[in-house]
C-alpha cells in the first residue's frame, strides 16, 4: 500500500463531473511494418498485458480515506481485469480528421471510473479518411489519471509500451505480482491520525525557507522597473466555468522549422517559440471575436522537478511559471523576444524560490486541510470567480526523436490532450516526437465552440513567425 503525495492527491480533491482530472494521448499507427501487415485486438491485449509490470498506475486501484481526512492510498488491485480497460471501437465512414477530434473530445469528456486502475485505452479503427495517414493507420486513444502521472511519466509510460524495433523484445518481470486487500476503516483512520499531526510543522518550515528570495526577486523586479513584474491578469472567455464537454484539434509543424526560428532571437529556447505560437494564435482567435483584451495574457506552464533518481516512477514532480504572452504585441519577432525575456524573468523567480521547494510545500500541508480546501474549491466554483491566474496553460513535453514501435506498427504521429479547469479553460499540450512537433488543444466547447478555427489561428501563426524568421 502506498499513499499519494499532497501533489497526487491535489488531482482527486480538485476533480468534478465537470472538470475530470485525467490527461490522455492520441497516437497514431501503420500497420504495415507489424509481422504479417496486420495488428489484431487480440495481439494488442497480448502485448499489453506482457508490459503491465513497466508501470505501477496500470493495476493500481484508488483506496480514498472516510470523510476524506487524509490523502488517499494506492493498491494492487485484486480485481484487476485488462479488458475492463482496453476497448476497441472504429469511427463511421469517411473516418476523417473531423471525425476523430470528436470521438477523442467525447472519450475524454468522460471521468474515469474511481473502482478501477484510473486508465483507460481505446482502439480506434476506420481512419481511412484522415489525411496524410497510411491506408489501414488506427489509433490509440489512452487516458491517465492525472493522480497517477505527470506528463514526463506519460512519456516513460510510451517507451514503456512500444518497441526501438517492429519485432519487439520481452521484458520478463523482475517480480511477480501480488495483489493487496483493501485496508480496513481503522487501519485508515490511525494512519491519518498520525499523518494530520506529523506534516503541518515540515509545512511551515518550507515556506520559511521558499518565501525571503521569492520576495527578493520580486522587489529587485520592481526597482528595475521590469515589464514582466507581476499584474492583474485580463479574464477572458477561457476564465469561466467549464462544462462538461470537451472539444480537441491539433496541428503539427517540422521541429528544424521551430530550431531555425529560435535562431531568430538569440538565446531563446523552442519552448519560448511555441510559445510565441500559442500566443500569436490566442491573438487572432479572440481579435476575430472582437474579444482581444489591451492588456497581455499570462499562460501557466508547467516545469519537471522529475530528479534522475525519480526516473521511471509515477506520480506528479512537477512545479510551474506563469509567462506573459504578450497578444498585445502584433509583431510576432518582438512577441518571441519579449517572451523570452519573460522567461527568463521567470525561471529566476523559480530558481530563487527552488523548483523543488514549491512542490515540496504542497507535499506537506496535513491531508484533512488539503482535501477540505480543493474540494471547496471545485464544488463552489470559486476559481471560475476569483481573479484569473493564467488564461490557458502551456505544457511543452519532449518525446523521442526516433520512431516507435506498438504491437509491430509503427508510430506516425503522436497528440496530447490536458484537463480544462474552472477559472483555465484552455489547455496546449505541446508534444514532439521523430522530428515533428504538435500544438494540440483541449478547451471546454461552452468556451470555444469552433475548436477547427482555433487550429488555423495556430496555424497561422505558425506560419506568420517562420516567414518573419526568415525574413
Amino acid at each position: 500500500m502506498h499513499q499519494l503525495s499532497g501533489l497526487d492527491a491535489t488531482f482527486i480533491n480538485v476533480e468534478t463531473n465537470s472538470a475530470p482530472t485525467h490527461i490522455s494521448s492520441l497516437s497514431i499507427y501503420d500497420q504495415s511494418t507489424a509481422p504479417g501487415g496486420l495488428v489484431t485486438f487480440k495481439g494488442i491485449l497480448s502485448n499489453i498485458e506482457s508490459r503491465l509490470h513497466l508501470a505501477d498506475c496500470f493495476r493500481r486501484r484508488l483506496v480514498e480515506v472516510p470523510l476524506g481526512v487524509d490523502h488517499p492510498y494506492w493498491i494492487e488491485d485484486p480485481d484487476f481485469d485488462l479488458e475492463f480497460h482496453v476497448r476497441h471501437i472504429a469511427l463511421p465512414k469517411p473516418g476523417d480528421w473531423r471525425q476523430l477530434c470528436i470521438q477523442v473530445a467525447r472519450l475524454h469528456a468522460r471521468p474515469l471510473d474511481r473502482g478501477k486502475p484510473l486508465w483507460e485505452m481505446y482502439v480506434i479503427e476506420g481512419l481511412d479518411g484522415v489525411e496524410g495517414m497510411p491506408p489501414g493507420s488506427f489509433a490509440l486513444f489512452t487516458k491517465v489519471h492525472h493522480a497517477a502521472i505527470d506528463g514526463v511519466s506519460g512519456v516513460e509510460i510510451t517507451a514503456a509500451l512500444h518497441d526501438l524495433t517492429p519485432e519487439g523484445h520481452a521484458m520478463p518481470p523482475e517480480r511477480e505480482w501480488i495483489a493487496e486487500s483493501p485496508p480496513s476503516v481503522v487501519e485508515l483512520a490511525l494512519r491519518s491520525a498520525v499523518n494530520n499531526v506529523r506534516q503541518p510543522l515540515r509545512f511551515f518550515r518550507l515556506l520559511g525557507q521558499a518565501t525571503p528570495p521569492a520576495i527578493r526577486v520580486l522587489l529587485e523586479r520592481r526597482d528595475r522597473g521590469d515589464e514582466d513584474a507581476p499584474r492583474e491578469i485580463p479574464r477572458t472567455r477561457f476564465n469561466r466555468k467549464v462544462s462538461p464537454h470537451r472539444v480537441f484539434e491539433a496541428r503539427t509543424f517540422r521541429l528544424s522549422d521551430v530550431k531555425q526560428i529560435r535562431k531568430s532571437v538569440p538565446g531563446s529556447t523552442v519552448n519560448d517559440v511555441m510559445l510565441a505560437v500559442c500566443s500569436g494564435a490566442l491573438r487572432r482567435y479572440l481579435e476575430k471575436h472582437r474579444e482581444l483584451p489591451l492588456e497581455s495574457l499570462s499562460a501557466f506552464a508547467p516545469i519537471s522537478t522529475r530528479t534522475e533518481a525519480q526516473q521511471g516512477t509515477a506520480g506528479n514532480q512537477v512545479s510551474g511559471m506563469f509567462v506573459r504572452l504578450h497578444t498585445d504585441e502584433g509583431d510576432p519577432i518582438e512577441r518571441l523576444r519579449k517572451i523570452h525575456r519573460t522567461t527568463v524573468s521567470s525561471k529566476e523567480i523559480t530558481a530563487a524560490v527552488g523548483a523543488r521547494s514549491m512542490t515540496d510545500v504542497t507535499q506537506t500541508l496535513p491531508g484533512a486541510l488539503a482535501g477540505i480546501s480543493g474540494r471547496l474549491i471545485a464544488r463552489t466554483g470559486l476559481m471560475s470567480r476569483m481573479r484569473p491566474i493564467a488564461n490557458c496553460v502551456v505544457s511543452n513535453v519532449p518525446g523521442p526523436q526516433i520512431p516507435l514501435y506498438f504491437t509491430g506498427a509503427r508510430m506516425v504521429a503522436s497528440y496530447g490532450l490536458g484537463l480544462p479547469m474552472a477559472g483555465i479553460g484552455l489547455f496546449h499540450a505541446i508534444l514532439s516526437y521523430n522530428g515533428a512537433i504538435s500544438v494540440c488543444v483541449t478547451s471546454c466547447r461552452d468556451q470555444m465552440p469552433d475548436p477547427a478555427f482555433y487550429a488555423d489561428c495556430v496555424d497561422a501563426s505558425f506560419r506568420a513567425l517562420r516567414e518573419a524568421a526568415v525574413a
